[in-house]
């Protein structure tokens, strides 16, 4: 045929926009004279352009049109050009898949089954499709029946007239009605088997789940009865031969190719077990020897084929098995092993590849979703679906996933299973892994809608929903929250009232009733809110009894959840985010001071959700937060409660982070570096009350001077505040420094330093509900009688002529915290040579130091208190360990430098380093000092209050117990392992600050 060079050109052109990318093979198969009625019908070329290949839709029609006979052949091509719905359904297919092509070819009438799903809204179901196999009558035409209905399935899903999930389910429809046809050939090939025996098939898996690929294994399990009259032997012997010849029908290769396999290894002992069981012996081995994976595997199971009566029996008898699964030992370990495993094994070539088994892939959706069920379904039946989008809705409707988490993981399973979908179309072979080549790609991405840059947007798109999956599944599969309702006992997440207030006070509830009051006001209801708690308080209760005071715990947890109800973050989180619902009830349950700082700004509680919430700020980090938001205050009084804001926050994520490293640790009281705890408490505490005191003191300066006082000015801090060894009651000992600006009188900057100081005093003395930050200035010269604040030439005259050796003493701990850091620097410098003098102290000021020593343990130990058990002042406590520690400093501090520093344990280990003191010797003191300093913490934790002795009442007191990592009952222990630890520490003290050695 001779082609016009005009209309050639002009052809060629249309045909690249149309989306060929060879428009000369194209131009040359619509010159055949088969296409001579429709080549110039522009209907056709849009259709074939809307196709996801269209280069591929037009081989695969032409090779149709040439199979056709020659009366049908008009037939085909008129009804192509006429009738829309038949043309996009026909040339969709042929541009999609290969494969239904190439049945086209072979049995070209097939194309008038689309005709008969002209109604856009008919969904067949198995009945459609067990008609459309009705003819089947061996493994040939019943392949040839199946694509023919797959045909129409195709057609349905590529024209976007069902959505993935619709397909899915005709997919698994389809091989429902398939098996029901192959089971029946079987019987019929061997009706005497048939006679002997009951068969029921129950499908697993996608097929079970009604959610099946193009081609995919089809799970099965063969459950056999014997018919009455005949020897159970011989009716699972018939029963197996009609199994296997049924499984053969649709897994052999003929001439027609394969349907799919049939994949029995499911079934109890997998290939080594018998193809058929009975029921009773299904049972028998699911309840003694069935693994954690099979239990999973049997939430997708449905009876669809053989005898429908024992298919639901076998369901029946199952299904309670299943969702008791999560009573298993180990249940969400081993699930989250599996799935590990699973990704463990795919080679490393194709796992970035791998869009079902790879990370971020469809098996992440499916394991994180069925595990939820098997938790959270023993109480809630809601949850029992087989289908994994169906499942992951109820689950979000039960609040057990974010709302928004879930539409996200819908979404993505829906991308992704299309991508699925449309790869094993293409030649409809079992595949999963997405393709290089860009051919493909491109088809693959156009068949999803992507048309401007189709490889380029299908990579972006599949790798944002894998990043998605694979972020939601870490987040959902992982959580501890899952693990700790799956180790509750049957029942146990849903109980009734009266079980309940049992179970509370079988818990330790001192009120179960109130407890009851607390719980009803919290879960009931039909609200999401309502639904949420009622899977968190199980867990949280069983928390809450393993403190000192479940009562204060759930009492807490109340009022947390009162304030933040509304706020939509909160229960999310802890559901959510790792552990921080159980971060939440052992801070709630140790003590008042984390509560009571958690109740004054509830949504501190989102620290316990971060992964970093529970690391303390550096002090360059609060400076910043505090002096800028003193910058943006109107006044000092307002910047101060600002400031106090900032301190309230970081207290609690202190708090917080020390009851749960003591708590919740799963090392032993006695592998738990407790020293490291305590220097991390000392140290945050006094990073923040230093943060604090600058911001106190920068609004107080612009409150009256604006940018700049008209002296340079520092403080000093002194004491546990300059040592970095505060605990959460302590004040804040400080020294005030001033220098004069220049051309400022002597007088006024006096009076501005004196100003300053009242000023911060009086904001930081401001009434609250905050815990108190309490400057004491009684280490400056003179005491309380002197001077509040001195130039820094005044204290360097005073130290020289005046200074007595308990003042060098105190000076150990000199540290500047705020203010002006060069004056800070030089004060420092000032008082170097006081608190380490050249050649150590003379007798006399040894002397001095024991006297006032032994005066302050028989003047100043509160009366009636117990000297043994005194934590502060009593034997081998804070006191004795810290002024043997300071003798050392004041005696070689010259000579060593490692002395030089004002925190103890750096200062007693410099002393055992430089052999002043015995590693032994050194060793005791240490832990005396650790041991005392935790005492006092536990106490303020505990009642909110300091205190430096262990409380008299009992439940206060078994709370420093657990807080010190004893169990309950175990008070007296703790008590004896105290007075045991200072006595030994009290030696040493007794030999190395009392007596001749030091």
């Amino acid at each position: 045929m001779t082609t016009v060079p005009g209309r050639r050109s002009s052809t060629f052109t249309r045909l690249l926009r149309h989306g060929f990318t060879d428009p000369s093979a194209a131009e040359r198969l619509l010159d055949l004279d088969d296409l001579a009625s429709v080549r110039s019908d522009p209907v056709l070329l849009e259709a074939l352009g809307a196709t996801a290949d269209p280069d591929l839709a037009l081989r695969g029609l032409v090779r149709l049109v040439e199979a056709e006979e020659e009366g049908e052949r008009q037939v085909l091509l008129d009804t192509l050009v006429t009738a829309k719905p038949l043309r996009d359904r026909l040339l969709g297919v042929l541009g999609a898949s290969e494969a239904l092509g190439d049945h086209l070819a072979r049995h070209p009438r097939d194309w008038q089954a689309l005709v008969t799903y002209e109604a856009v809204d008919l969904h067949p179901g198995v009945a459609e499709f067990e008609r459309g196999l009705a003819d089947a009558v061996d493994p040939d035409s019943l392949r040839v029946a199946y694509r023919r209905c797959m045909l129409t399935l195709a057609a349905r899903d590529v024209c976007g007239t069902t959505g993935i999930a619709q397909t899915a389910a005709e997919l698994a429809d389809l091989a429902t009605a398939t098996l029901r046809a192959a089971l029946a050939i079987a019987r019929t090939a061997a009706p005497e088997d048939a006679a002997q025996c009951r068969l029921a098939v129950v499908a697993m898996g996608k097929c079970g789940g009604h959610e099946l690929n193009y081609v995919s294994d089809v799970d099965v399990i063969f459950v056999g009865e014997a018919r009455d009259g005949v020897e159970e032997h011989k009716a699972m012997q018939a029963a197996t031969r009609l199994a296997a010849h049924m499984m053969r029908i649709c897994s052999e290769t003929t001439a027609e190719g394969t349907i799919w396999e049939v994949d029995a290894n499911l079934r109890p002992e997998g290939r080594n077990g018998p193809l058929v069981r009975t029921l009773s012996s299904h049972l028998a081995y699911y309840q003694r020897w069935a693994k954690t994976w099979e239990f999973q595997a049997l939430l997708k199971a449905r009876a669809v084929a053989g005898d429908p009566e024992l298919g639901q029996e076998y369901v029946d008898a199952v299904s309670p098995l299943v969702w008791q699964a999560a009573d298993r030992e180990n249940f969400v370990p081993d699930v989250q092993k599996m799935r590990r495993r699973v990704v463990d094994n795919i080679p490393v070539d194709r796992i970035e590849r791998e869009l079902k088994l790879g990370p971020g892939g469809l098996r992440d959706v499916e394991f994180a979703v069925q595990l939820l069920q098997l938790v959270h379904g023993r109480s809630d039946a809601s949850l029992h679906s087989g289908t994994t989008l169906e499942a992951l809705r109820a689950l979000a409707e039960g609040g057990y996933v974010g709302r928004a988490d879930a539409a996200q993981l819908d979404e993505a399973y829906r991308f992704l299973r299309s991508m699925e979908h449309r790869i094993q179309l293409y030649r409809l072979r079992r595949t999963h892994l997405v393709p290089e080549d860009e051919a493909d790609l491109r088809r693959l991405g156009r068949s999803l809608g992507m048309r401007t840059d189709p490889v380029a947007e299908l990579n972006k798109a599949w790798r944002r929903h894998a990043s998605v999956v694979r972020r939601l599944h870490e987040k959902i599969f992982y959580r501890p929250l899952l693990d700790a309702v799956a180790q509750l006992a049957p029942g146990e997440s849903r109980l009734s009232t009266k079980a309940a207030a049992i179970r509370l006070e079988a818990l330790g509830y001192a009120d179960p009733a109130a407890a009851l009051r607390h719980l009803e006001a919290l879960s009931s209801g039909v609200s999401r809110k309502a639904a949420i708690q009622r899977t968190l308080l199980p867990v949280l209760l069983g928390w809450f009894a393993d403190s000192a005071d479940p009562d204060a715990g759930l009492l807490g947890f109340r009022k947390v959840s009162d304030a933040l109800g509304k706020t939509p973050w909160y229960l999310r989180l802890l559901r959510d985010e790792g552990a921080a619902a159980e971060n939440l009830a052992r801070v709630l349950s140790a003590g008042r001071l984390a509560p009571d700082l958690l109740m004054r700004a509830p949504e501190a509680v989102a620290i316990l959700g971060d992964p970093g919430g529970l690391t303390p700020r550096t002090r360059e980090h609060l400076e910043q937060e505090v002096l800028a938001a003193v910058g943006r205050a109107g006044d000092a009084e307002s910047a101060i409660a600002v400031v106090r804001g900032v301190r309230r926050r970081e207290l609690f994520r202190t708090t917080a982070a020390d009851l749960i490293g003591s708590y919740g640790t799963e090392d032993s009281p006695a592998e738990q570096d407790h020293g490291a705890l305590v220097d991390r408490v000392g140290s945050a505490v006094t990073d923040l009350n230093a943060a604090t005191i600058a911001g106190a003191l920068r609004a107080a300066v612009r409150e009256q001077w604006g940018d700049t006082l008209p002296t340079r000015f520092a403080v000093i801090g002194m004491g546990r505040f300059g040592g970095h060894e505060l605990s959460y009651g302590s004040d804040a000992d400080v020294l005030f420094v001033h220098r004069p600006r220049e051309g400022v009188s002597d007088e006024e900057a006096a009076r501005a330093a004196n100003a300053v100081v009242g000023e911060m005093r009086r904001l930081l003395q401001l009434p609250t509900a905050d815990p108190p930050l309490l400057i004491d200035a009684d280490l400056r010269p003179e005491g309380k009688t002197g001077p509040m604040v001195r130039t820094l030439k005044s204290y360097g005259a005073y130290y020289r002529r005046w200074s007595l050796v308990w003042e060098s003493q105190a000076l150990l701990r000199a540290e500047h915290m705020a203010g002006d850091a060069e004056l800070g620097r030089e004060f420092i410098e000032l008082v170097d040579p006081l608190r380490y003098p050249a050649e150590g102290l003379g007798d006399d000021a040894v002397r001095e130091i024991r006297r006032l020593k032994a005066r302050m343990e028989s003047e100043r130990m509160p009366r009636g208190a117990d000297p043994t058990l005194h934590a502060k002042l009593g034997r081998g406590g804070l006191s004795d360990v810290e002024w043997t520690v300071q003798l050392v400093q004041m005696q070689h501090g010259w000579a060593e430098p490692g002395l030089r520093t004002t925190r103890t344990r750096e200062a007693l280990a410099a002393a055992c380093a430089a052999e002043l003191i015995p590693a032994e010797d050194a060793q005791m003191l240490d832990e005396a000092w650790v041991l005392a300093t935790r005492v006092r913490n536990a106490v303020m934790l505990v009642r909110g209050r300091s205190g430096d002795t262990f409380p008299s009442d009992p439940r206060e007191m078994a709370a420093v117990g657990r807080y010190l990592g004893y169990e309950p009952g175990h008070v007296g222990d703790m008590l004896d392992d105290y007075r045991r630890i200072t006595r030994r520490a009290r030696a040493v003290v007794e030999e190395r600050f009392y007596g001749a050695v030091v």
